[in-house]
């Protein structure tokens, strides 16, 4: 990959907030949107660029590109649209209602964008929000962004999904977590808790934060239970899988500690400008157990990586926001810094 090469973002679910935070990140942040193309329908996003006016505000252009390299020839606040054509002339989907028709727009444009990224035409890939639910009504066989793209990956590789392991990464200044296990029911990210899942894990984690720090990451890892178990009291998974998992790995050279007690070791990882934390990474051995002290510390600041794919991928770590859709008062800062993050991964 090359930071020459433009930075694909797509519009998300056309319902949700994707196409007017993706629009107002191009209007208020020029200088980071330079370089980057929308990957979606150009009627969708002209009614996302409409609903942030104001009064006293300069209107956002849109210009269609036909053709990569006429990215680079947009001027600043304009919005150029690679415009796919089995989007073009469709109905425009309400806002803050799912659908089918939303959810199968949404995954075309991942789609378009995820081929473009492992054909080498893009640096990058930042996906806005989908929803869950209109996937689902599309019959779109994946939960979401992660599976979607893990697929799409193992197809173009020609090898089975199993063998394109990959995780999730919440990131922000101040905090990294990744998790062992993704959009699973609790029940069924307990049972997830494997020695096999956590080495696995451990290894990613490693592999994709050296690249990226430029030396080994220092990983704190967490227990499942309550204090960690506290020495088999409130549960062995600390003893009989997660310990074993993180021997093995500082076996083969990696930088990891624990299990330390879940409901400390986030402020021990915690980076400040008073105080550099412990971990560059957190693991964490379920999907909430990481991501709410990420969120908790400002969803503006957080950016979700996808970690193992050989492409660069970066969302905002919120969701589609169909309460608030349509009425332009989404806040593009968590889009901003995915598209920051983005070019830092692949440079």
């Amino acid at each position: 990959m090359s930071t020459s090469l433009p930075l694909a973002i797509t519009q998300g679910d056309p319902a949700g907030i994707g196409p007017e935070i993706v629009a107002k990140a191009f209007r208020d942040a020029p200088r980071d949107m330079r370089g980057c193309f929308v990957v979606g329908d150009l009627a969708t996003l002209r009614r996302a660029a409409a609903c942030i006016e104001r009064p006293g505000n300069t209107s956002l252009p849109l210009a269609r590109i036909d053709a990569l390299q006429d990215v680079a020839l947009v001027p600043p606040r304009c919005l150029p649209v690679w415009q796919l054509p089995e989007l073009a002339g469709g109905e425009r989907e309400p806002w803050g209602r799912v659908s089918a028709g939303a959810g199968r727009a949404a995954a075309a444009c991942v789609l378009w964008a995820a081929r473009a990224a492992l054909a080498g035409q893009v640096a990058a890939l930042v996906t806005a929000p989908l929803h869950k639910e209109s996937l689902a009504a599309a019959g779109v066989p994946f939960p979401g962004h992660t599976e979607l793209l893990q697929a799409e990956a193992a197809r173009h590789a020609g090898v089975p999904i199993a063998q394109m392991p990959v995780r999730m990464m919440l990131a922000s200044d101040e905090l990294r977590t990744v998790l062992v296990s993704i959009h699973l029911s609790l029940r069924e990210a307990i049972a997830a808790v494997t020695q096999d899942n956590l080495l696995q894990t451990l290894r990613i984690t490693h592999a994709a934060l050296s690249r990226s720090l430029g030396r080994a990451p220092r990983i704190g890892v967490a227990g499942l239970n309550p204090h960690a178990g506290e020495g088999g009291l409130f549960g062995r998974e600390e003893l009989d899988i997660i310990a074993p998992a993180i021997a093995q790995a500082r076996a083969e050279g990696l930088d990891a500690q624990g299990p330390y007690a879940p409901d400390t070791i986030f402020m021990r990882a915690r980076c400040t400008a008073g105080r550099p934390g412990e971990f560059d990474v957190v693991l964490a051995m379920y999907h909430d157990q990481g991501l709410i002290p990420v969120k908790y510390l400002g969803v503006d600041k957080g950016v979700n990586v996808t970690l193992g794919l050989p492409l660069v991928r970066t969302s905002p770590d919120h969701g589609t926001a169909f309460d608030i859709a349509g009425r332009g008062v989404a806040d593009a800062a968590s889009l901003i810094e995915a598209v920051r993050m983005a070019r830092a991964l692949a440079g």
